[in-house]
Parts: C-alpha cells; sequence; structure tokens
C-alpha cells in the first residue's frame, strides 16, 4: 500500500500538485505581508503541504478548536475559499478525463473541505491514531 501512495503521490505532483502548491505558497507570501493576515498566510502553506502530498493523508478536526477558528473559517470562505474550492473542482473535471486520472481528480475533490476550512483542522497520515494538539 506504501508503494501504491508514493507512485500515486508521484504522479500526482507533476500532474496537479506542484502548481496547486505553488498557488498556496505564493497566496501564503502575499498573506504574510500584512501582519494581521499571517494566520492566513501559516493555513495556506500548510494547504499548500498537503496539496503537495495527498494520498496517505487525511483531514481531521483538532481537538479544542473552538470559536475564533470558526470566524477566521468564515473570514477565509468569503476571501479566498470559495475561489479555491472552484480551482479543485475545475482540477478534478480536468483530471477525470482519463482512467489513470481518476484517482487524481479525488485527491483534489480531497482537498475542498481544507480550502473551504483550514482554521480548526489539521492534516494527519492516514491509518495513524489521532494524537491531542500540542505547541
Amino acid at each position: 500500500m506504501a508503494l501504491l501512495r508514493l507512485i500515486l503521490n508521484v504522479i500526482w505532483l507533476f500532474v496537479a500538485g506542484f502548481w496547486l502548491a505553488v498557488g498556496y505558497v505564493i497566496a501564503g507570501l502575499v498573506c504574510c505581508v500584512l501582519i494581521v493576515t499571517i494566520p492566513f498566510g501559516i493555513a495556506s502553506f500548510r494547504m499548500a503541504g498537503y496539496a503537495l502530498w495527498p494520498f496517505g493523508r487525511e483531514l481531521v478536526r483538532r481537538p479544542g478548536a473552538g470559536e475564533a477558528s470558526t470566524v477566521l473559517n468564515v473570514i477565509w470562505v468569503v476571501v479566498a475559499g470559495w475561489w479555491l474550492t472552484i480551482g479543485h473542482i475545475t482540477t478534478a473535471l480536468g483530471l477525470a478525463v482519463t482512467i489513470i486520472g481518476i484517482p487524481m481528480a479525488w485527491a483534489s475533490l480531497k482537498m475542498i473541505p481544507v480550502a473551504l476550512a483550514p482554521f480548526g483542522n489539521e492534516v494527519v497520515r492516514s491509518g495513524h491514531p489521532r494524537e491531542p494538539w500540542q505547541f
């Protein structure tokens, strides 16, 4: 199974992952220009890592995430989340044209929840126990 994940991640990297990650990094750099938007920049950098290597990872709710993460997620959806969702859906449609692209399309669709709500969630390795959030 690990070999299959590696193969899928390498194919993903060349087909869509690199450019999605570059987009997230650019967005993170733009957000880090202003001090007020640094949390959004950090979230963009986390999403870039997930977009670069998605197979074998999944999104889970972070224990202890409260109202602040909900407020940040609402701001995120209004400013950037819906654009990112459209981008992931468009990428998935383009990838689903071929048989080999169907798993890649699924990976792009799997990223929609983190594109809509990056705060209060974390990306963990699949099949591993969830450890509590630690600073």
